[in-house]
């Protein structure tokens, strides 16, 4: 469904706000927040699906959002939005976009200028890519931003995206206001963004907002990040857990008056606990007094066709250059690339080792191995075939390498971790009064090899590899042959082992004989707690294996 442009949009005072991804697990957790501090911030603009019905399945804080929102209202910033990309927004998914925001009573929404998913695959970690800052760009990204506006019945806000790489001869402001210019969509400033294009470009933190719109500016949103260095280039990663620069407090202080039609500041603190993010909405309060504020009549669009969608811009191109499938070289700007690659390649390797631990050492723990697999056909049909994960590529990546290459000697460990989530399919038996039994996160399994030293000597040369790190400023792969030689040597079996589910990861535990086979019988049944011996029992609970009836 397309919605008719109207003549003007009314925007209402948002004020301060704090982002959360709506889950329980998740700090800080905002309702929390408010419950213990109120008046600490005034509205929560929140990431989820573009459906209102997946979200509400997928997302454990949506029912408290859902009861609050008229209490502590909202702002939606889906994330899940291609503003630019080799293809356009499906119209069902923007339907759903549409009512999931007039649900919610969100006035406007807001997205980083990007391409995030193929088909619903996001790329991991949701590490969105850039568009080019030039003429190709620019024109893709119009036809992605009318499309997108066409199907909304209340403003896009469209936000400067993060850069590492620089692509295209303008600056990311001058971008940006080009977009305006060519939609007449109002903009969302994000300032840790704008700080990474500076660096990048070696150019002041303020360079290019004199001839900005900034009366365009309707929201504008701060976040920690880290800066690092790559030879004679600064680059500043956009990684919201990390504590907030001082410059980008600073520069909110100077924007906030110069920014006439702004309604709302958003301190995007995910993975603060919560009296760090206490103390950053402490001081971001004095910038952003309470107190409600006249609504803002916004000029809206009118109405325009978009330009056709070219591709001219080459973003799977960028792909590959991304996830160093393709040669830095064969893309603009080398030394940024790398730095986004390492960036993209951290992150790969984090989303693989909540799956995949030890397999992923053994096959993929240096720079070079790790780029084997995102160069893969299995990593590229994640997106361009989906239906798969990451961790999944990996595992049938894994299977043809080591069919390829039996040497590598990983196939115990791959075995291992293939045959955890199988371990959670059955339900253990609850203990009734006076018994104990198996917690509803463990679980036991066995193995034809004992692979209890790999287990150890993965976490033990990790914890020495990274100590050696920070002690010299360089992590030594090389060490990580030992942990190859053990991988070759599995003790003779049968192995029986603990698996313990942690935030949805499976975490394999090793135990002495008499733990795991009293583990074991548990997994069974329970048993009375008079008849297991105290220093067992006491072990066993100890380590938070066991329940209590």
């Amino acid at each position: 469904m397309t919605h008719a442009a109207p003549e003007a949009w009314t925007l209402p005072w948002r004020g301060l706000g704090l982002s959360s991804n709506l889950s329980v697990a998740d700090v800080p957790q905002p309702y929390r927040l408010l419950d213990e501090a109120p008046g600490l911030f005034d509205y929560v603009e929140y990431s989820a699906p573009l459906s209102l019905e997946e979200s509400r399945a997928h997302a454990s804080l949506f029912p408290e959002m859902w009861r609050r929102r008229h209490e502590v209202p909202v702002l939606f910033h889906p994330v899940h939005l291609n503003l630019w990309g080799p293809a356009l927004e499906p119209t069902k998914a923007l339907t759903d976009l549409d009512a999931h925001a007039r649900a919610v009573e969100s006035p406007w929404v807001g997205n980083d200028v990007g391409w995030w998913h193929v088909e619903g695959q996001p790329f991991p970690g949701y590490l969105y890519f850039t568009p080019p800052f030039n003429e190709a760009g620019l024109e893709e990204c119009v036809s992605h931003a009318l499309h997108v506006q066409r199907h909304l019945s209340m403003p896009l806000a469209l936000e400067n995206p993060a850069v590492l790489a620089r692509r295209g001869q303008w600056h990311v402001l001058d971008f940006m206001a080009k977009l305006h210019a060519r939609t007449g969509l109002p903009l969302l400033l994000d300032l840790g963004h704008l700080f990474s294009h500076q660096l990048s470009a070696g150019l002041p933190l303020e360079a290019g907002l004199d001839g900005f719109p900034l009366d365009q500016v309707i929201e504008l949103h701060i976040a920690g990040g880290v800066v690092t260095h790559r030879g004679a280039r600064r680059f500043y990663v956009d990684d919201h857990t990390q504590p907030v620069r001082e410059e980008l407090f600073t520069l909110l202080a100077s924007l906030i008056p110069r920014c006439p039609s702004l309604r709302a500041v958003t301190f995007e603190g995910d993975g603060h606990p919560p009296e760090v993010a206490l103390a950053s909405l402490r001081r971001l309060r004095k910038l952003v007094p309470a107190g409600p504020r006249p609504p803002l009549t916004l000029r809206a669009p009118r109405e325009l066709a978009a330009p056709p969608l070219t591709e001219e811009s080459r973003p799977w191109a960028l792909f590959d250059a991304g996830y160093a499938a393709a040669p830095a070289s064969t893309v603009e700007d080398e030394a940024g690339t790398l730095a986004d690659q390492d960036f993209r390649l951290a992150v790969v390797a984090e989303v693989l080792d909540r799956e995949w631990p030890l397999t992923r050492l053994l096959l993929a723990g240096t720079r070079e191995a790790l780029v084997a697999f995102t160069g893969s056909k299995e990593f590229r049909k994640v997106f361009e075939a989906g239906g798969r994960s990451p961790a999944q590529a990996f595992g049938s990546w894994a299977m043809r390498r080591l069919r390829e290459r039996p040497e590598e000697g990983a196939s115990a460990a791959l075995a291992l971790e293939m045959l955890l989530p199988s371990l959670f399919m059955r339900r253990v038996p609850a203990p009734g009064p006076g018994q104990v039994g198996l917690r509803d996160d463990v679980r036991i399994g066995s193995l034809p090899v004992d692979l209890s030293e790999l287990v150890y000597a993965a976490r033990a040369v990790r914890r020495h590899l990274t100590a050696r790190a920070w002690a010299c400023g360089t992590l030594e792969l090389s060490g990580l042959e030992t942990l190859r030689q053990v991988a070759e040597r599995p003790g003779p079996g049968p192995w029986s082992f603990i698996v313990r589910r942690r935030a949805g990861t499976p975490e394999v535990m090793t135990a002495p004989a008499a733990l795991s086979g009293f583990l074991g019988k548990l997994a069974a049944q329970p048993v009375a707690e008079a008849d297991v011996a105290p220093a067992l029992l006491d072990e066993a609970s100890g380590r938070g294996l066991i329940r209590r009836g």
